[in-house]
């Protein structure tokens, strides 16, 4: 269990461990860095609404209109070949 500023959090012994062990490897000076670090990557991965994809999207269906897309299985293949050096 941990307080921060009047908030106690419950975390599950491998969640404390591993903060623990974050902090021990140098990866944050404190758990309540590291504590602080992970809130706000996740809120940046729950604010991102993925407006900046949407012209990605549109180019890649674009480009499948106009008949430019491989299909799954052939693209795969390709990708395995270039594997295979």
């Amino acid at each position: 269990m941990c307080q921060y500023s009047g908030m106690t959090i419950q975390l599950s012994p491998e969640q404390q461990q591993w903060l623990e062990d974050q902090v021990a490897a140098g990866h944050f000076s404190s758990l309540d860095q590291a504590v602080a670090v992970a809130i706000a990557d996740l809120m940046a991965t729950v604010e991102d609404d993925l407006d900046w994809a949407k012209p990605l999207v549109d180019e890649a269906a674009a480009e499948l209109d106009r008949g430019e897309g491989v299909p799954a299985d052939e693209a795969f293949a390709r990708i395995r070949k270039s594997l295979d050096c």
